[in-house]
């Protein structure tokens, strides 16, 4: 690992002493870091457009290409992605306060190049689960080092705004490569048509994270202004049950992941079979993430005048009612309006959690906290898989989608109750 890193180190290196020799002053604001902010906006909507095409195709290809009925074996495909990507995120973390945020995001694309390979001349169904254990950790390293890096610049007072960016670009890339990637096997087939945009998407995230993105520790370090650095294990702690409030979040992103892992990998096959053709079920596949997305360039910043409490409560309590609605409801309309509520629900929670992540943790160990949070939110996707996909199989898809909805309406009160009623502007850090 240490050789690894050393290599891209000398591949990405940015020179965090450079503020003492060349280049610009470091400055914590958005204005001052635009054109960097805005960079790494666009290099998350490719780390989300690379994902975004599993949203409608690997379903498809475990039904109709390799026969896969059981739920169970189904899903197996998103907890091995959730798995590695917690790790990852946990990893990520670590590496980011040790090494730097640019050369684990360098790292995590090139992980990235052989994915859509893999997916487009997979011979079995074993192939599609290690390829994504691979995109996992790949997702893992680079969505965990953007938003970090974005954190970075903004500075204390818009962490609320500048995860909701990070995620707003992510999640709409996700929404609309689904959608592109829905058409594309609707016209030409699930394979390999749909897969060579994610080859070109691969390639443009690494080129622009190797040659042009900045590291950006040395933001942390200017607004840390001589805070301590704690030892990991200790954040592990702190953020596993050592600390209510960094607890809580990482329960609830937990929970939202695995009713996530349910939308992505079993709310497809419900709409098959209801007679939804390929088009219309990439179409919803997309509605979802993209109202998500979009949702994030108003939650983000709310959460920063008025608290992250009532946003986070209210998020999940609303993913809830929209499960059940792709239950209850019936017809095209109304999935399609039970997908909008549920990106509107995941809109009000996801960047929240984030910032809530940095409102409680030091800059200096900031990038190690988010990576704990990250890896308890990330291990939903698998346990939301295992949960869902065993109760499907026992006793079908709609008391799977009710027992992932109940659990979310209690993580939703378990927030509100152990979440602190703060203001944003006057975080508890540890120091």
């Amino acid at each position: 690992m240490r050789a690894i890193m050393g290599l891209i180190l000398k591949l990405s290196s940015d020179k965090l002493n450079s503020r003492k020799t060349r280049g610009p002053v470091i400055a914590l604001g958005l204005i001052p870091n635009l054109g960097q902010f805005a960079l790494l906006v666009g290099v998350n909507g490719l780390v989300g457009a690379l994902v975004g095409q599993e949203r409608s195709l690997v379903p498809l290809l475990g039904s109709q290409v390799f026969g896969i009925h059981s739920a169970t074996s189904g899903l197996a495909f998103i907890g091995a992605f959730g798995l590695s990507k917690a790790f990852a995120n946990l990893a990520a973390g670590g590496a980011a306060d040790r090494w730097g945020r640019k050369p684990v995001l360098v790292a995590g694309w090139l992980l990235a190049v052989p994915v859509p390979l893999i997916l487009m001349l997979a011979p079995a169904w074993s192939w599609v689960v290690a390829a994504n254990l691979l995109l996992g950790v790949s997702q893992g390293l680079c969505w965990s080092s953007t938003v970090i890096m974005k954190i970075d610049l903004a500075g204390p007072r818009r962490r609320g705004l500048a995860a909701g960016l990070n995620e707003f670009a992510g999640y709409l890339a996700v929404a609309l490569s689904a959608s592109a990637s829905g058409f594309l096997a609707a016209r030409y087939g699930l394979r390999p048509q749909p897969f060579f945009l994610g080859l070109a998407v691969a390639g443009l995230g690494f080129g622009l994270s190797a040659l042009v993105v900045r590291e950006t520790r040395a933001h942390a370090q200017l607004e840390s202004n001589g805070g301590g650095i704690l030892p990991f294990r200790t954040i592990w702690q702190l953020g596993s049950y050592q600390d209510r409030l960094l607890a809580a979040l990482s329960r609830t992103g937990l929970v939202n992941n695995a009713n996530d892992a349910l939308a992505w990998g079993l709310l497809p096959v419900l709409l098959l079979q209801h007679g939804l053709d390929t088009a219309r079920i990439g179409f919803i596949a997309g509605l979802y993430p993209a109202t998500w997305a979009v949702g994030q360039l108003v939650t983000g910043p709310l959460s920063d005048l008025y608290g992250r409490r009532p946003l986070i409560a209210a998020g999940m309590w609303l993913q809830a009612i929209a499960l059940l609605c792709f239950v209850i409801g019936t017809g095209f309309a109304a999935w399609s309006g039970a997908a909008i509520l549920l990106g509107v629900g995941t809109a009000l929670v996801y960047p929240t959690l984030l910032a809530a992540v940095g409102d409680h943790s030091g800059p200096a160990w900031r990038a190690g906290a988010t990576g704990v949070y990250r890896f308890w939110r990330d291990a939903g996707y698998l346990v939301g898989a295992l949960v869902a996909g065993v109760t499907a199989d026992v006793a079908g898809i709609p008391a799977a989608v009710g027992i992932v909805a109940a659990a979310t309406a209690l993580a939703g009160l378990d927030s509100w109750i152990n979440l602190a009623a703060h203001q944003p502007s006057t975080p508890r850090l540890f120091k």
